[in-house]
């Protein structure tokens, strides 16, 4: 199961009554693609003419990525009203998932047999589903070290990012060689596309299994030729 908007106004209105006596405002809820969190309470702050701070304008973003039994939903839904019930309210606590979290948290997990949790610990196989399944072409550097260990880097598609990073890395004592290719394997949508330098370590036989298919490219430091 996964989030959607009416569900989760109506599960939002039915917690508010159940665990909060009905007293947080209404918010905006909002669905997102994310794959970082899969709940967020967001606010801003403004200062008031007193020269106080006040909190306003808050929203709570549901991933619509994770599938998820309805008890785990509402679990993140709840643990996201917690943080809001305490920023509307401006108490203060010691940290983000501070004592007045915790014990908000522990107090509607022991009258209401809830399993709200500091952080949602998804499985491997629902972590898999919430990677972006969008077919696109990636520059994947393949980097190969002295000491034999392997590693891959998915990369801008702009020739200055691959050439910086490509010069900057093959001229590294440490490193044996870099490959270059082009891939649409969704198995790349995983790693950040960046041009900073670091690689990302890997079995020969995962990178040889989903670069199968790839378009090798050959690069002199200056250019890039493909198809080779």
């Amino acid at each position: 199961m996964k989030f959607s908007h009416p569900y989760a106004i109506r599960k939002f209105n039915h917690f508010n009554q159940l665990c909060f006596d009905g007293k947080l405002p209404p918010l905006t809820i909002e669905m997102c693609d994310s794959k970082s969190y899969l709940g967020q309470c967001t606010y801003k702050i403004r200062k008031k003419a007193d020269g106080t701070q006040e909190k306003y304008n808050f929203r709570i973003r549901l991933s619509l990525r994770a599938d998820l039994p309805e008890d785990e939903l509402d679990d993140i839904l709840i643990h996201e009203m917690i943080h809001y019930y305490i920023n509307v309210n401006n108490f203060k606590d010691t940290a983000p998932h501070g004592i007045l979290f915790r014990q908000k948290m522990e107090l509607i997990n022991n009258i209401y047999g809830r399993h709200i949790t500091i952080s949602h610990k998804s499985t491997k196989e629902q972590k898999e589903k919430m990677h972006d399944t969008r077919r696109r072409w990636h520059v994947i550097a393949v980097i190969t070290m002295n000491n034999g260990v392997k590693g891959i880097k998915v990369l801008p598609r702009v020739l200055t990012s691959i050439l910086k990073y490509y010069n900057a890395v093959t001229s590294s004592t440490q490193v044996k060689s870099v490959e270059l290719f082009m891939s649409d394997n969704i198995f790349f949508n995983r790693y950040p596309n960046s041009s900073a330098l670091n690689y990302y370590q890997l079995d020969q036989d995962v990178i040889n299994t989903n670069l199968k298919g790839a378009e090798r490219m050959k690069c002199d430091g200056k250019t890039i030729i493909r198809n080779v």
